[in-house]
């Protein structure tokens, strides 16, 4: 009928057993789980973005993204936007999608320069036409976090426009020429 005292000391053994097997086995998928996302990267986190290749930050891009930057030209632009943003964000920058497309509505003139992994892409589709009404050179960076790293600030912009200063006028008018020789997308 009932068991004695040694086959319930051998029934706890065997479900400690069984606990510390469970135990063990749920601490190795943990272990896989973060060793798997130190591989990927979330998506808030701008930061961890930068640190791929080029080339995997294209794969990222949207379809409409074009013309893309090359690595050369787009570490140019980086370093071009470094230094406005050292000498004065607020006059030489504008950030963003409400503040570059109000001042290119208004007539102010820059290189355009915009994030490829932009979604959805109707935020932005429109102003690449924009650009060219008003004959403002424009371009695309693979992605917005980088943008915002040259920038110096830590949420990712979407595009930035790079007003003219004496203070950089070698590599600005160095981007300029190189976007321009650039074919525009049909």
């Amino acid at each position: 009928m009932g068991k004695t005292k040694r086959e319930k000391h051998e029934d706890i053994d065997e479900d400690m057993d069984v606990k510390k097997v469970k135990k063990i086995k749920i601490e190795e998928e943990v272990k896989e789980e973060e060793e798997t996302e130190e591989m990927s990267i979330p998506l808030n986190d701008s930061r961890r973005w930068t640190e791929l290749s080029y080339d995997q930050k294209i794969d990222f891009t949207s379809i409409i993204a074009k013309p893309m930057a090359t690595r050369k030209l787009a570490k140019k632009l980086f370093k071009l936007i470094r230094k406005a943003s050292k000498i004065n964000r607020k006059t030489l920058l504008r950030i963003g999608l409400k503040d570059v497309q109000m001042r290119i509505r208004k007539g102010e003139t820059g290189i355009v320069v915009f994030a490829g992994d932009v979604t959805p892409v109707d935020v932005m589709c429109h102003l690449p036409a924009v650009c060219e009404d008003k004959q403002l050179p424009y371009i695309y960076v693979p992605l917005r976090a980088d943008i915002s790293t040259a920038v110096g600030i830590k949420r990712p912009a979407l595009m930035v426009l790079i007003k003219e200063s004496a203070d950089y006028e070698d590599i600005y008018n160095e981007c300029k020429l190189e976007i321009k020789s650039l074919p525009l997308p049909i």
